[in-house]
């Protein structure tokens, strides 16, 4: 095998930019940083929401993130409740804690602040030498009904990204030029990856049972 072919199937991923929150809060003032979280490998940068576009923007411009992966969204309701995994929601609430459940029985600590986690993958791909690419989540959080400021002026590919986030979540992005459904029908209700979003289920009729 060659040297270029060897190069060509290198990782383009690399290592945790580790240093990436010094550098941001010498740029950008301290508090630009509110927390850093480095877990199984990964590095999170907790950033304030409204300063999530400037940050973006220089880690692009300043710093090399050529590349935005992903947007993504989780919801962490029911966590350091009752419930872990499901809500509770009342009396017809799914408690995994329970035993005999098929959820652990310990209820997991609430990783933010507020409900939703928004998280920005970026990282060094073409703007590096071969072996020295870093890459970097950047997160924001956000209640119900708070906006989190659009990245598709930063990164375009944002675009889409976001629009599954709104689809799936509820979570809008302020200055979207297009937020709207990408995977559900236009006309669905809610959105259904929240954790509040009723199961559903349809009547099966089996055969020992006719």
């Amino acid at each position: 095998m060659t040297d270029a072919i060897l190069q060509a199937n290198s990782p383009t991923w690399g290592a945790p930019d580790h240093g990436a929150a010094d550098r941001l809060e010498a740029a950008l003032g301290r508090g630009v940083v509110e927390r850093r979280v480095e877990h199984r490998g990964e590095l999170t940068l907790d950033v304030p929401v409204a300063r999530l576009p400037e940050v973006c923007r220089h880690l692009r411009d300043e710093e090399g993130y050529d590349l935005l992966s992903s947007v993504t969204g989780v919801d962490y309701l029911g966590y350091e409740g009752e419930v872990a995994g499901y809500w509770g929601g009342g009396a017809d609430g799914r408690d995994l804690n329970r035993s005999a459940s098929a959820g652990k029985r310990a209820v997991p600590e609430a990783p933010g602040p507020k409900r939703f986690g928004v998280s920005v993958t970026l990282a060094k791909v073409l703007t590096v030498a071969d072996g020295d690419h870093r890459r970097l989540r950047v997160r924001v959080w956000v209640d119900d009904g708070e906006a989190v400021p659009t990245l598709t002026g930063v990164y375009p590919s944002a675009d889409f990204h976001e629009r599954e986030a709104w689809d799936l979540l509820g979570i809008e992005f302020a200055g979207h030029p297009n937020l709207r459904r990408i995977l559900m029908p236009e006309d669905w209700g809610g959105h259904p990856q929240r954790k509040d979003y009723p199961l559903g289920g349809e009547p099966v009729q089996f055969s020992d049972e006719v």
